[in-house]
């Protein structure tokens, strides 16, 4: 019989196995860290390369538990947090990696400088789809590259995870959007405030010369990898700025040298792996919250319900690529958690 002092958590115990669902104790929040009772948690691809043992740059050894996103409510609260107090409704991306419990879980003590106020017109399910993806988009935007007013910009992968974020931010910053992805997405990215660019139906250097006259953007942010970043340093203007949060490939670096560009890389883990820049994190969703409170960021959550029961779909839509947007596992719902209280283990 569960007590007031423990909690249910999806463990995965060897790289590629099972989730097991197990009873351990509750953690108690430490100083400077905030008890979240978690009610959403965001699933990510890197979640997938973690369980399958493919992502030793994360430093998440196994047994553990996953998830890096989560939104919940503050349980309570340890000595030397003064920002947070029972009752708030936060999130952040607070564990996952480095040894540090994930959201996959019904409470988790978190480091409080890594946590915002949630915005208030999303519900807990659609605030746990933002922190990795915004912190990322930001990082790039913002602190790299410093869009601002009138720049053009290019977002490689406009409909994607990170992508959409980004075309919003850029769109919030006032430049110029542009954006990569296939013709199925027109609809959508346009929508969000950037032009489309079928990226199969024409070269970088097609596009390029059809929207900047041959000049390339004033900033190209890839959220690809591989040869579209390559192909960023061809879509770039002279003295412009690539950023990208997948450049972790060889790529030939003279079409970006002969433009006299720039180039940086985000890693948005960076502070939950070395402690270094974590109160930056919760800077950056303060401003997230900011932004969605004023309707001009809107997340794109796939609509499906899953729960700790159901952590294998959840998975499964990533892997398959049927996601519509982000993965979302709701993790305080009632009758799935007392049915596995009961014994019943997660469908596989």
């Amino acid at each position: 019989m569960t007590t007031s002092h423990s909690m249910l958590a999806a463990f995965v115990d060897t790289a590629g196995g099972p989730f097991r669902i197990a009873e351990i104790d509750r953690p108690s929040p430490g100083a400077g860290q905030v008890l979240v009772r978690i009610k959403a948690s965001g699933i990510n691809p890197l979640d997938l390369k973690i369980r399958a043992g493919e992502a030793a740059h994360a430093r998440h050894p196994l047994p553990a538990v996953l998830g890096l996103d989560l939104a919940g409510v503050v349980e309570a609260v340890g000595s030397a947090v003064t920002g947070f107090k029972p009752g708030d409704e936060v999130y952040g991306m607070t564990g996952g990696v480095g040894g540090v419990q994930g959201s996959l879980a019904e409470f988790a003590a978190v480091d409080a400088r890594l946590l915002a106020l949630k915005p208030r017109n999303l519900s807990m399910r659609d605030a746990a789809a933002v922190p990795l993806v915004f912190i990322t988009a930001w990082e790039g935007l913002v602190d790299r590259a410093a869009v601002s007013e009138g720049q053009s910009v290019l977002v490689h992968g406009g409909a994607g995870g990170v992508g959409h974020v980004a075309v919003q931010i850029a769109c919030a910053l006032g430049a110029k959007v542009h954006a990569t992805d296939g013709e199925t997405k027109r609809a959508y990215v346009e929508a969000l405030g950037a032009v489309l660019i079928d990226y199969a139906a024409e070269t970088v250097e097609d596009y390029v010369g059809r929207l900047t006259g041959g000049a390339g953007f004033d900033f190209v942010y890839d959220t690809v990898g591989g040869a579209t970043l390559d192909a960023s340093f061809a879509a770039v203007r002279r003295f412009g700025h690539v950023v990208s949060c997948l450049g972790w490939g060889t790529h030939a670096l003279g079409p970006l040298s002969f433009r006299a560009g720039t180039y940086s890389g985000v890693f948005t883990l960076l502070p939950l792996l070395t402690g270094v820049g974590r109160e930056h994190h919760g800077e950056i969703l303060r401003e997230a919250t900011q932004l969605i409170e004023a309707g001009k960021v809107v997340p794109r959550v796939d609509p499906r319900a899953f729960t700790l029961d159901t952590l294998e779909q959840a998975y499964l839509a990533i892997r398959n690529r049927t996601a519509e947007g982000k993965v979302v596992v709701e993790i305080g719902m009632p009758l799935a958690i007392e049915g596995l209280r009961a014994g019943q283990g997660p469908s596989q």
